[in-house]
């Protein structure tokens, strides 16, 4: 299998963006360095389409090894045919090889090998030929009789037996049930119980294989797993016949009405039950893939929010009994106050918490509230509305998903960093920064408590957690990582560090103080020089003499930069004053192409150089919409059918999203009321974070569930 080949074909790329691709891949390169500093060697491939095409390149690689075992297996056999290599490399799925290989396969005991194994096999062979003018099976038969073989019926069910085994492990024949079964099978799906609960749509349901959509797959999966439902797949048999015996039957003769009992056999004994476990396993492997790319997307999202920087900010961990904790952090994230204040029921001693954070507001001069969204959230809301109204003092406040905060607060890591607080007061601080920058707070959680998505606990978790990683790795690196500042579990995600060498840099900027220059970077233990290719680019050292430290330009190309700056008579100093317009003038004038050739440099790296010049220091999510932040609250019974809201998407699934809209509860907008026009998924509209306007259809008190539409009412 020429491997290079099948992906310049499935990606639609040059030959030779896929060769320079693979080389850096096998180099040990890590994608993220390849997506910002090798845009020559890629055409500028991004950091998603890289990942997609390494994934396709291991599966192709391990389908390669696996033809290799099968030949080997064969040849050793010394039953390989021309014919049979040639479907062999043919064969461009792991299915289509286990297709050709089940003969090949050494069996466990079959009905088939008992038959064998008594000497039925010439009889098989015998009676499967259908030869014109043979004698019928069953004189055939009275040849075959021997000590195990007592009657001519032991020996036709033998030879049956052996001919259906043979019918089951025909590669065209189940590839073309297969086909059929795709095309006009049907899901059937039974209640297993009296009461189903959230799976009472399925009590009688049904649905062509080939149309279910993938969130159903996944949900009667689960109903099925929790003992609710019963699921099938129902086909027509007489379809499945007509198949076979189009490929088995011939001349019809005496010893044809034995074939087709074996084709019966065959298709209802050994192919449509393994077929029917095929299905069921396509159509999740597709479903939880989809699932995965809409997780990963959603994360990528919430991780890219753009941080609320600069201001003081009160973390409130809202609570019934224990109480609501309550932590305050400076503009960095440093940990100024804590407590715990009780507004809520049974205690609802509001005064007294009131007057707690006003106290603290007045200390530490606190600009936001950031409030998460468990237990006892809504009346810690309606709180905080009450004391921002009478502060009067221009404090607004978000609630924050606490998604994994629980998790990551009871963590060894938490534990280390805040060994003087209780599990609670953790969560609150935890839950002011996510307001504060949440790509920062967010890296120290399993990407899989986040929970933005559908059915991830019923996900392969090796492949979600691949996933996410990805998506962890792509966004830290996308934003780039102050090297002075950053916790261990954020310069654990950049490229070409790993846990190990992330403790080292902490270690090291303890005991000798903060970085200076990227240079340094060198002297930390276990850094070699090929980490330092990787991940240097991807630090930023705003103490730097040097201003290019605190850009994404890489070591590699400094020489580059700096004859690009001294070309345009621009300073270090001009760059951070942003003082720049002799610089973008140069450029325009001369123009990047000829300006990459005079500096030796490729046209992509060029301009990603002037773009960094540009903004030294940026954050590229400062250019995104910002969070929106409340200073007043409503609830579900203040919602009327019609009325116009601003919120925020807060996951976006297969079959709409859900906005948050200030009343605690998030609405469903579905997606027919996306849009006017035809989308498959919402995602080509929408995007966890996005702010849109929505209109109220229902506010279901009872059920406690919202529905909006983004279509503007006439």
């Amino acid at each position: 299998m020429d491997i290079a080949k099948q992906l310049e074909i499935e990606f639609k790329l040059k030959p030779w963006q896929v060769k320079s691709t693979l080389e850096l891949i096998d180099d040990g390169n890590t994608i993220p360095f390849i997506a910002r500093y090798r845009k020559e060697a890629t055409g500028s491939l991004d950091d998603q389409l890289l990942r997609e095409l390494n994934d396709r390149l291991a599966y192709l690689r391990n389908l390669g090894e696996q033809k290799e075992k099968v030949i080997n297996s064969i040849t050793e056999q010394e039953l390989m045919t021309d014919e049979i290599m040639e479907a062999i490399e043919a064969a461009k799925t792991m299915t289509e090889l286990e297709d050709i290989y089940r003969p090949f396969r050494p069996k466990r005991k079959t009905r088939a090998s008992v038959a064998k194994a008594k000497g039925l096999q010439g009889l098989a062979d015998a009676i499967y030929a259908q030869e014109k003018g043979a004698p019928a099976p069953a004189i055939l038969a009275a040849e075959y009789l021997n000590e195990e073989v007592e009657t001519v019926e032991d020996a036709l069910q033998g030879a049956r037996d052996i001919i259906a085994e043979a019918v089951s492990d025909d590669p065209k024949g189940r590839k073309l049930i297969r086909h059929s079964v795709r095309s006009s099978g049907i899901i059937t799906v039974k209640g297993a119980q009296e009461e189903l609960g959230v799976y009472e749509m399925y009590k009688e349901y049904s649905e062509p294989v080939g149309k279910i959509a993938r969130h159903r797959v996944l949900a009667i999966n689960r109903g099925e797993k929790e003992g609710f439902l019963k699921v099938s797949v129902e086909y027509d048999k007489v379809t499945a016949l007509s198949i076979l015996s189009s490929l088995h039957c011939k001349n019809n003769t005496s010893s044809t009405d034995e074939v087709l009992e074996a084709i019966d056999d065959a298709f209802t004994r050994l192919i449509f039950p393994s077929v029917e476990r095929e299905i069921r396993n396509e159509l999740t492997d597709v479903a939880c893939e989809a699932s995965i790319k809409v997780f990963g997307e959603n994360t990528r999202q919430l991780l890219m929010q753009p941080p609320v920087k600069g201001r003081v900010t009160i973390g409130l961990d809202p609570g019934y009994r224990t109480g609501c904790k309550v932590a305050v952090v400076d503009a960095t994230g440093k940990v100024l106050d804590t407590g715990v204040i009780y507004p809520a029921p049974p205690h609802s001693r509001i005064d007294e918490a009131k007057a707690k954070i006003k106290a603290l507001v007045k200390k530490h001069n606190v600009k936001m509230f950031a409030i998460g969204n468990g237990t006892a959230s809504h009346e810690t809301e309606v709180f905080a509305a009450e004391v921002i109204k009478e502060l009067d003092c221009g404090i607004s406040y978000m609630v924050v998903s606490e998604a994994g905060a629980s998790v990551y607060s009871a963590s060894k890591l938490a534990a280390e960093e805040f060994p003087d607080y209780d599990v609670s007061l953790r969560s609150a601080v935890s839950i002011a920064r996510r307001l504060q920058d949440p790509l920062a707070e967010l890296v120290k959680i399993d990407p899989k408590a986040i929970g933005v998505g559908q059915y991830q606990h019923d996900m392969p978790q090796k492949e979600l957690t691949g996933a996410l990683d990805g998506v962890v790795e792509d966004c830290v690196n996308s934003v780039g990582v102050d090297l002075n500042t950053a916790s261990p579990q954020l310069l654990g995600r950049v490229s070409g560090i790993n846990a190990s060498i992330a403790k080292n840099i902490v270690t090291y900027r303890e005991e000798s103080g903060i970085f200076t220059s990227r240079e340094q970077l060198k002297k930390v233990s276990k850094l070699g020089p090929k980490a330092f290719e990787q991940c240097a680019g991807f630090l930023r050292v705003a103490e730097s003499k040097n201003v290019l430290d605190n850009t994404a330009v890489h070591p590699e190309s400094y020489a580059a930069a700096k004859q690009l700056l001294k070309l345009c008579d621009v300073s270090d100093g001009d760059i951070r004053d942003g003082n720049i317009g002799a610089l973008k003038a140069k450029v325009e004038t001369v123009g990047t192409s000829a300006l990459a050739v005079e500096l030796g440099i490729g046209e992509p790296t060029l301009k990603d150089i002037v773009s960094e010049l540009s903004k030294p220091g940026r954050d590229p999510r400062d250019e995104l919409p910002q969070p929106m932040l409340r200073t007043d609250v409503m609830g579900i019974e203040d919602l009327k059918a019609g009325m116009e809201l601003k919120g925020t998407v807060r996951n976006v699934i297969d079959f709409g999203a859900f906005v948050d809209i200030g009343v605690h509860q998030d609405g469903l907008v579905h997606i027919s009321q996306i849009t006017n026009r035809f989308i498959r998924h919402p995602s080509e509209i929408l995007k966890v974070g996005d702010i849109v306007t929505v209109w109220v259809i229902e506010a279901d008190t009872k059920r406690n569930r919202i529905s909006l539409t983004m279509k503007k009412p006439k």
